[in-house]
This record gives structure tokens, C-alpha cells and sequence, in this order.
């Protein structure tokens, strides 16, 4: 047997010609003009782009039928995508408003816990490239949970109302979104998983139709990654080009109040000589920063010191934050590694209770630092370095259970 001989070869080897060659022109985005061409942000770049060829097909075939739905992770340490925060687990599933589904899981610790039925895409400029660009409906938040005294819960999701862990759908719906987000590296994360209510008959095999769908969704996957990043939060979020390393105000809208969460963004840049000093004042509630490279793809967060949280971040005596983004490790204690790119973004987080910081920003000669920083900034030795890794090391592997 050879292509031609079945009555579908055309239709399939077309579809897959035409993703060959959209992942091609993907490819070559890696190479664009906001992306320094130094070997380390091109292999990033690139990196960026095989490890979402690595889920494509997860999200547009395997967990693709709504009346089977699986969670699907579409974020972790070796998978990033959308300006992902280091310290948050994603996960989705694709469902649809005719039916009912069921959420299972133990609540685990995690400090945040945010799940949301969203709807139909926008159209237009400005929407983000799939699986984003939906406009959230509904949302549970965790403290809104009722939760048994084991520590396990279920959640209904369309259908009738049914008791009071219910989210009903619309007949746009066409995702539950769940994130998790995490302070202190023992909080443990829920473990959940997802079922269609009414489920009598094994999931049917993909047909033609599905699988040629399926090749053009991912090809329109890895071709709006690379089209939309770096530009996206440039062209729509409100980040000026022109003006590095200072953050505008953080803000939040009502979709942002139903995911949970406001957000900022600041990208950066800085020469080797170079340190950029990122000050707030210690104030209430879950906050996140968390250090990105150019394609908006968090950096290394199970081994390098990219990410904070208020408990894992020292306060000096005046009440202040002071995160260091440096090259090297100037020996501090809240030490945020650039994993040697000279550019890059990063981008704040608040949750929960009270309001977001006001962040300030002093770019600094590296040299200069002790002269910059009050006496009492907490300093940490070699070996305390290398603990602080383990427990990242450590406190991401029990976030990620596969790892």
C-alpha cells in the first residue's frame, strides 16, 4: 500500500504538507527584529516554539472532544506559553454548553485556586492566539469551595444548578480553565480531574474530518504563538517600547476580577554591567513576580531564583521589597536571575486580599550595589544559595507531580 491507495491519502497528505509548512514560516519568526540575535535568545526562541509543537496536538486532538474531556496542563517547567507565572499551575479542558460535566479532586494547600467557565473568542485585533482570547463567564474561587473534611470536593459544571459547588454554562462556552497559585514551596496543589456526567459509550476513534481539523488548528496554534509574542503586550497591554525597566500601574478589569488576578508587566533591559533594583512596599495579599524572556515564556523556575513570593522573599527593616535582577548573583538574598539574556520581562501578580503595589524601579551599576541597597538587606552565602535551590527544586517537583 502506498499514498494514493486509500480513498482519504490526498485529503490527509494535504493537511499535513500544510502544516509542514506553516511550522516552517512559525519558525522563522524566531528571527525577528525584538528578538537579539545572541545564541542564547535565538535557542530560546526556538525552544519556545518545539515546546509547544509538543502540546499542539494535545490541545487540538487529544482532549479536542467536549463530550470526553480531559485537564489538560498547558503551562509548566518544561512548557511555557501566554507570559506564564512561574508560581501558578494551568490546566484546561474543552467543553461545550450541552452537556454536564463533573470536576473530582482533593483541595490540597495551594494558597490560590481560581476555576473559570469561559466562552467564545473574540473577534478582531487584539485577541490573543488560541487556547486565549476567550472572555471568562463564571468563576469559583477557592474560598468559595465547599470542601468535605477529607479535603475532597466535586464541582458540577452546566447542567441544572446542583448544590453549591455549581458553575453554569452558556451556550458559548468552550473551556474550563483552572489556575492554581502557590506562596511557600510545601503548599501542596489540588489534584483534579474531569468527566462528562452522562458518559455511556467508549470515545469514538478520530475520523478524517476530525484529524484534518485538527492539523489546522495546531498550525494556526504554533503560527499565532510566534505572530503575537513579543508584540502582544506592547500592541495591547499597555507596555510603552520605549521606556524600559519601569512598570506601569497595575490594574484590573472585570474579566481580571473573575480569573482572580491584576496584573503588570515590565520588560527590561541590562547592559552586564548592570542591575536593575525593583522596590514595593510589604502590603497584604498573594503577590507574584516572575522573570520571562522575550517570547514572554517564564525563565527557568525549577532550578534558578526567577520568581518570588511574599514568603519566600526577605523585607528589609524599612518595611520595603527590593528584588535584585542581576547577571550574577550579587549575594542577596532576593537575587532574580536573568539567566544571562539582556533582555526580558517580567511581570507582577496580586490575589486575594488588598490592593496592588506600586512598584518602583533604579537601574544601577552593578558595582554600586552595596551603596544602593540599606545595610540591613538580608545576604545569603554560597551554600545558602545552593539550599534555596533545592528547595525550589523540590517544591516545583511536588507542584508537578510527573516530574
Amino acid at each position: 500500500m502506498a499514498l494514493g491507495d486509500g480513498a482519504d491519502d490526498a485529503a490527509l497528505n494535504r493537511a499535513w504538507s500544510a502544516f509542514c509548512d506553516t511550522l516552517k514560516s512559525a519558525g522563522e519568526q524566531a528571527f525577528k527584529d525584538l528578538n537579539p540575535t545572541s545564541a542564547a535568545h535565538r535557542v530560546d526562541a526556538l525552544r519556545f516554539l518545539t515546546q509547544n509543537l509538543g502540546q499542539a496536538f494535545d490541545l487540538a486532538l487529544e482532549t479536542r472532544d467536549t463530550r470526553y474531556p480531559s485537564l489538560h496542563a498547558f503551562c509548566g517547567p518544561t512548557r511555557k506559553l501566554g507570559g506564564d507565572c512561574a508560581d501558578f499551575t494551568y490546566q484546561q479542558a474543552w467543553i461545550d454548553g450541552r452537556s454536564t460535566y463533573r470536576i473530582v479532586g482533593e483541595r490540597g494547600t495551594a494558597r490560590f485556586l481560581n476555576i473559570t467557565v469561559q466562552g467564545a473568542r473574540r473577534d478582531g485585533p487584539g485577541v490573543l492566539h488560541e487556547p486565549f482570547g476567550d472572555v471568562p463567564e463564571v468563576n469559583l474561587a477557592g474560598h468559595q469551595l465547599a470542601v468535605d473534611e477529607d479535603g475532597t470536593f466535586e464541582v458540577r459544571v452546566g447542567g441544572a444548578r446542583c448544590g453549591p459547588n455549581w458553575l453554569p454554562t452558556t451556550a458559548e462556552s468552550r473551556k474550563v480553565f483552572i489556575r492554581q497559585g502557590f506562596d511557600s514551596w510545601d503548599e501542596r496543589p489540588a489534584r483534579l480531574r474531569i468527566e462528562r456526567v452522562d458518559m455511556d459509550s467508549p470515545q469514538p476513534l478520530p475520523t478524517v474530518a476530525q484529524l484534518t481539523g485538527a492539523i489546522a488548528w495546531a498550525g494556526d496554534f504554533v503560527t499565532g504563538l510566534m505572530h503575537d509574542w513579543p508584540e502582544y503586550p506592547f500592541s495591547h497591554g499597555g507596555v510603552d517600547a520605549t521606556r524600559p525597566n519601569c512598570f506601569p500601574a497595575a490594574g484590573s478589569t472585570d474579566e481580571d476580577a473573575k480569573r482572580g488576578r491584576a496584573a503588570v508587566n515590565m520588560h527590561w533591559r541590562l547592559a552586564r554591567d548592570e542591575a536593575l533594583v525593583i522596590e514595593f512596599d510589604a502590603h497584604d495579599g498573594l503577590w507574584m513576580l516572575t522573570n520571562m524572556g522575550v517570547f514572554f515564556n517564564s525563565m527557568d523556575f525549577r532550578y534558578r531564583p526567577v520568581s518570588y513570593t511574599p514568603s519566600r522573599t526577605a523585607v528589609d527593616s524599612d518595611g520595603v521589597v527590593r528584588i535584585i535582577l542581576a547577571h550574577r548573583d550579587p549575594g542577596c538574598h532576593n537575587w532574580m536571575d536573568t539567566q544571562g539574556f539582556e533582555i526580558g520581562n517580567v511581570t507582577y501578580r496580586h490575589m486575594l486580599d488588598g490592593q496592588p503595589a506600586v512598584l518602583r524601579t533604579r537601574l544601577v551599576r552593578y558595582a554600586d550595589l552595596a551603596a544602593e541597597l540599606p545595610a540591613d538587606t538580608v545576604r545569603v552565602t554560597p551554600q545558602q544559595r545552593v539550599a534555596q535551590m533545592w528547595q525550589r527544586f523540590n517544591g516545583i517537583r511536588q507542584r508537578y507531580a510527573a516530574l
